[in-house]
Parts: C-alpha cells; structure tokens; sequence
C-alpha cells in the first residue's frame, strides 16, 4: 500500500512558479504587465524623440510637446557626437576601445568561474565550503573599497609592465565579476543530473572531460545569461576603465560621452544621442542571447 498526505485544509500545494503563471495569464495579470512595459518604454522613447530634436527645443521645452510638431527633427546630436574629438582622438576610437575592454573582460571571469564552479560542485578537497563561502562573500564588499588596494598592487613591482594600459581594465573588471560569477554558475553546475557524471567517471572520464565534454555543452543557458550581464556591465562602466586605464587612448565611449557633456553639463543635447550610439552593440548582444536569459536565470535555483 502507498499511502498518500493530503494537504491541510486550506493549504495549496501548487509549485509557486506554476501559481505566477497562472495569475500573470489572466486578463488582469495580462494589463499589468503591459501596464509595466509601457512604464518601462516610456522614458526610453523620450530619449529617442530627444536625440532628433534640435538643441533649443530640448533645452526649452519637454520631449512629450514634439507630438505637437512632429516634423521637427534634426541629425545635428548625432553628427555632433560622431565628429566630436576628445583629447584630439576621434569618438570611433573610443568605440574600438570599448570593445576591446568589454570582450576580454566578460570572457576571462565567466571562463575562471565555469571551471571554478566545476570544482565546487563535483571535485571533492580539503576546506571547499570554506573557500566557496568566502568568494560569497567577497560579493557584498563594494567595489569602491578595492580600487585603491588593486590600484597600489597594479603599480607595484610584483605585477608585469607587459599588462599595463588595457590589460590591467581586463583583470580589474574579472576580480569585480569573479564573486558573482562563480556564485551563478555553481548553482546552475551544481543542479546538473549527478547520474550523467556519475555515468562519464564509470567510463574512465577525467575531470577534464566531463566538463568539457559533458558540463559546457550542459550550461550554455547560464553561461549566455552570465555574459550578458558582465558584458552589459564592462560596456556601460566608466570607473574601473578611468581608474586603471591611463591615458586618454584606452578610455572607453562613456569616458568620451562625460568629456563631451562638459564639467558644468551645457552640451548635454548630446547625451540623448551618445546614449543610442552607445546602446548598438549592447542590444545586439541582448537580443542575440535573450532566448537563453531567463532560462539561465532560473534554471539551477529549484530541483524537481
């Protein structure tokens, strides 16, 4: 006989997503959600009016009264921050900097923390709780409180002189990212079907080939979600790059945007521009791998 537990009166056992869904596809849920959207959409639609209206329009008067004179537009905020120099380096530079920046940085942490995820999830050895609950928490020190400490250890003779300049925005950004990433994709790692690696050990795989062969191909929702988030965060970040980047000529794009707008901000007109200029490439990235972001997201934090 199996015997069966019936829920207590007034007790619904129904998974919590499983509720979420349903709710949010009721009608009602259906017009919050739009209600959300169009909240969410409005202020980035006046950003783009903005960027096409001519400078003493913006400065005078809202976005919103464009609609009264819709024919009103102009390309002068884009062609201003496109033949806009900065420190005599053109804003194309600044573009190619950024890409150089946002590439290696978000590919160096999500490949150090795949492999370090690996090893918190199905490697055993001495202290590994400890030393996961330790990168955990390096994930509430706030970044500002190693800038200096990082910046003393980039100038002193321990580190090469061969990565100085770009590399150096490389590694800062990875030891920011590192926490976070180890941290997302060992839980995902970690919820992965212990019989499948069990199965590849019977075998006679190695480490090493369980994860490249089996976990990699496995994680590719999550590690696609992780490179979002670190790509969107080295491309839109100004800190850390005027920090440890030196001169001028490894800058990325929004240090270009902040010298454009002025120290007092009276060419900001060209902010409205700079902003969807700046937002290519990201959009890009985010709708190129959108289909893998919730996914990701969720998968790893339930089992069932």
């Amino acid at each position: 006989m199996t015997a069966t537990i019936a829920p207590a009166p007034g007790h619904d056992l129904t998974p919590l997503p499983t509720k979420v869904a349903k709710k949010l596809g009721s009608p009602v849920g259906r017009a919050a959600v739009w209600m959300l959207a169009a909240l969410w959409t409005v202020p980035t639609m006046g950003l783009l009016i903005s960027s096409f209206r001519p400078e003493d329009d913006i400065k005078s008067t809202g976005w919103w009264t464009w609609f009264t004179e819709p024919t009103n537009v102009t390309l002068e905020n884009y062609s201003g921050v496109l033949e806009n120099k900065v420190n005599g380096l053109p804003f194309s530079d600044f573009f190619w900097n950024t890409v150089r920046i946002a590439i290696p940085a978000a590919v160096i942490p999500i490949v150090i923390a795949a492999f370090a995820a690996y090893a918190f999830s199905w490697m055993k050895f001495k202290g590994r709780d400890l030393i996961f609950v330790l990168i955990v928490g390096l994930m509430v020190v706030p970044l500002q409180m190693c800038l200096i400490p990082l910046l003393q250890f980039f100038g002193s003779s321990y580190f090469p002189d061969a990565l100085e300049g770009t590399p150096t925005i490389w590694l800062a950004h990875a030891i920011f990212g590192m926490p976070i990433a180890i941290f997302l994709l060992k839980n995902f790692i970690g919820s992965l079907p212990s019989e499948v690696i069990e199965a590849a050990r019977v075998d006679g795989a190695s480490h090493m080939t369980i994860f490249t062969r089996i976990v990699l191909p496995l994680s590719v929702p999550a590690l696609a979600s992780l490179a979002i988030f670190q790509f969107l965060w080295v491309w839109n970040d100004l800190l850390v790059a005027k920090v440890f980047g030196g001169g001028a000529e490894s800058q990325p794009m929004t240090f270009a945007m902040v010298d454009m707008v002025g120290n007092k901000g009276n060419e900001w007109q060209l902010l409205t521009a700079g902003a969807f200029v700046t937002m290519i490439v990201p959009l890009i990235v985010f709708l190129s791998l959108q289909r893998y972001f919730v996914r990701g997201l969720l998968a790893g934090s339930v089992k069932g």
